[in-house]
């Protein structure tokens, strides 16, 4: 985390030149406060950038994500703020870490590896995978334009048939 602490310390004048707002999901209560501080400052120093945003999970799993956002819902619906036959896949994904941020499209698996390691388990229902035995140090602008041509080629169906998308 010393590392994370220091690349904010360098790239914080940075993302703010360049218009970066820096997001986090997980919980960053759990890490050390220095790091906490700096995430929040440099949260805070770039929240009205828009020309893109750079997410952090940091101290993230899917399974602890789901298991928040039951537990903030099950509070809520004590407290008469949220009607259970009111949930939904749209009402529930507003309670996870990643409320502000489109499910991703195309996950990018390196190293050779062919699991999902709790990431964003929920938000990926309809993500396209993209495998490589590249290793994420080594992943290059090439690497990247191979996974984008191979994401094009695909049919994009969420959850239906081709002939359901068709008949449409």
């Amino acid at each position: 985390m010393s590392l994370l602490e220091n690349y904010l310390d360098k790239e914080a004048t940075s993302l703010s030149k360049q218009e970066i707002r820096l997001n986090t999901i997980g919980d960053i209560d759990r890490l050390s406060s220095g790091v906490r501080q700096k995430l929040i400052e440099v949260k805070r120093l770039t929240a009205d950038h828009r020309k893109m945003v750079l997410t952090l999970a940091l101290s993230y799993g899917s399974r602890d994500e789901i298991v928040f956002a039951v537990k903030k819902m099950i509070s809520e619906n004590r407290e008469g703020r949220l009607d259970l036959n009111a949930i939904d896949h749209e009402v529930f994904s507003r309670y996870l870490y990643t409320k502000d941020i489109p499910d991703p499209d195309l996950l990018i698996r390196t190293s050779g590896e062919y699991r999902i390691s709790n990431f964003l388990l929920w938000q990926m229902a309809y993500t396209e995978l993209h495998f490589t035995n590249v290793l994420w140090p080594d992943f290059k602008k090439d690497d990247l334009i191979k996974a984008i041509a191979s994401y094009q080629r695909r049919e994009r169906r969420f959850g239906l048939t081709s002939e359901q998308i068709d008949s449409r």
